[in-house]
């Protein structure tokens, strides 16, 4: 198997693909904005909602930064600000999903579709196409995890 197939396998399980955890669209799929802000602590726990929005962060800034459109990528101070929302409606909740599944499904076609030795070309501010996609798949796969584990709390 080449690095693409694997990629692009470890991508989708992320997203649509059930694999050894539920996608992150199925896991989505009925949260409502309640249980997408809902916290069982106040502090350092973050809500559902921030966690995508923190995922997104980082496959948005990734894409613009690919496609050259470094102007338009999202900005933050540091990390805590990747998890920032916008105002808490449900229209918000229910663009900021679309916008993440928008974006990943980019990132997965621009995969699917680079030469071979563009995956390893040099991404302005970023590593390689596949080394940067390879630690966002891990990274996805963790804040899933907590995820899933926050709306099993809520009994979603």
């Amino acid at each position: 198997m080449d690095v693409r197939t694997l990629l692009l396998q470890q991508w989708a399980s992320c997203l649509d693909e059930e694999d050894w955890f539920p996608p992150l669209e199925k896991v989505l799929e009925n949260i409502t904005l309640e249980q997408a802000i809902w916290k069982p602590v106040e502090g350092k726990m973050n809500s559902i909602w921030e966690l995508v929005s923190h995922l997104l962060f980082y496959e948005k800034r990734l894409l613009m930064r690919f496609l050259g459109e470094t102007a338009n990528e999202p900005q933050a101070e540091n990390n805590e600000d990747t998890f920032r929302l916008p105002t808490k409606t449900f229209q918000n909740w229910i663009e900021t999903k679309q916008e993440y599944f928008y974006v990943h499904r980019e990132l997965e076609k621009i995969l699917a579709k680079t030469e071979h030795e563009d995956l390893y070309r040099q991404i302005p501010g970023e590593r390689s196409l596949v080394l940067e996609l390879k630690s966002l798949a891990l990274h996805n796969a963790y804040h899933i995890g907590q995820i899933v584990f926050l709306s099993k709390m809520q009994g979603a």
